[in-house]
């Protein structure tokens, strides 16, 4: 009677868009047992006040391309989909912003502001992304070196609390500062804070000229001194990706925006301080904003002066392991990601082992993004996080009862 009753005041909040959880409604392994799609903030809010008055632990679910990171949950009723919350509210071209619900598709999106030849500069590195998905995961990618991540880009959000209590945070303009800067918090909150229901961003024009500039780099020394000459350089790329294979040596790629005869010149700049076997070309290379290839995925980060040392540990801790990795990552912004097989759960232990303890000597963290259930068996995904107190202090107030996404973050969060 009380799965009748939960069912049907979960269709009354959507206009009966709710369901019993198929087979494909997990989250990480983990079966749902209903489904929710709201299809606007007033009806997330309702269904959220339903869960509340049942204790329904809650997870969003937009592309479900990203189920799979972060740690299962420790348990999960309701999964809240978000794909009906997939209008753009508003473009302020003009101003440079958009106002854009959470269930929109990044390419959707990017579609939309290309007439207006403008940007969200936060690339689609996993196909068939969200807005609120790549909120919730504070994923970005190559532009994040000149234009920034996640954080750097949204201006305010509107958030439905674990009570069903909505609240707003920020604005529609650059420099608003009322109020605490919960939009910022929630980036890469795992959904463990709120569930954000729409979302304001600053825009960047898209630029009238692109071009690539790609360099072989035979070692982490070569892929340090090529990323260093650009980011000192006077022709200030986009971005700086580095990708080395599993079985050969690492291209630097660098790309270089702007008006036709300023890239055409920067383009030259480039090739020259790049050195010897420097080529540029229109199209970018092969994975260019792309997750390395891997059923295990690990992401790694440095302090810029660190990126020859965290090459050499990934490649070291990949040794000792047995195993092959892939990396590919944003080189300039200090960010990488190790794909690896996962046929062997100790060895993935062993690599994430190595590669934590020697992170010190980069100023990086590690962690765990997505692996199957054998291999996080055996592998803590988050380890060791500065600020796990306060962290925990955070959610509480947030969400008291621990109903979002729980155990998904940090430290169990």
């Amino acid at each position: 009677m009380e799965a009748a009753a939960v069912l049907d005041a979960l269709a009354k909040a959507t206009d009966g868009h709710a369901s019993v959880a198929g087979g494909d409604d997990r989250v990480d392994g983990v079966p749902a047992r209903w489904v929710a799609a709201p299809g606007s903030t007033e009806e997330a809010a309702d269904v959220l006040r339903v869960a509340a008055e049942h204790g329904l632990a809650v997870v969003a679910r937009g592309g479900g391309t990203k189920l799979g990171w972060g740690a299962p949950p420790r348990r999960l009723d309701l999964l809240l989909d978000t794909r009906r919350l997939d209008r753009v509210v508003e473009h302020a071209a003009g101003d440079l912003v958009v106002v854009v619900q959470a269930g929109v598709p990044l390419a959707t999106l990017a579609a939309r502001l290309a007439v207006a030849g403008q940007r969200l500069a936060l690339d689609e590195v996993v196909p068939g992304s969200t807005v609120g998905g790549v909120v919730a995961t504070g994923l970005a990618g190559p532009r994040r070196l000149l234009q920034g991540g996640v954080r750097d880009l949204i201006l305010g959000a509107t958030l439905v609390r674990a009570d069903g209590v909505v609240t707003k945070s920020g604005g529609k303009v650059v420099k608003n500062v009322a109020g605490y800067d919960v939009a910022k918090l929630v980036c890469g909150s795992y959904g463990t804070l709120g569930l954000v229901t729409q979302a304001a961003f600053r825009l960047h024009p898209v630029a009238p000229a692109a071009a690539y500039v790609t360099v072989a780099a035979p070692d982490p020394a070569a892929v340090h001194a090529a990323v260093q000459s650009a980011l000192h350089a006077q022709f200030v790329p986009t971005a700086i990706e580095v990708d080395r294979p599993a079985d050969g040596p690492a291209t630097v790629a660098l790309l270089i925006e702007g008006t036709g005869a300023g890239v055409a010149g920067r383009t030259a700049q480039a090739v020259g301080a790049l050195g010897p076997g420097a080529a540029s070309g229109p199209e970018p290379p092969a994975g260019w904003g792309r997750l390395p290839a891997g059923d295990v995925l690990v992401k790694a980060t440095t302090e810029l002066a660190g990126l020859g040392r965290l090459l050499d540990g990934i490649a070291l801790a990949a040794t000792r392991a047995g195993l092959p990795a892939a990396v590919r990552g944003s080189a300039g912004a200090g960010v990488l990601y190790a794909g690896l097989p996962d046929d062997d759960p100790a060895a993935v232990a062993s690599f994430v082992d190595a590669l934590r303890g020697a992170a010190p000597a980069w100023s990086g963290s590690v962690v765990l993004l997505a692996a199957p259930p054998p291999v996080r068996a055996v592998v803590d995904g988050w380890g060791p996080v500065a600020g796990l107190a306060l962290m925990r202090r955070v959610k509480d107030q947030f969400d008291p009862d621990s109903r979002l996404a729980p155990g998904r973050f940090v430290g169990g969060i």
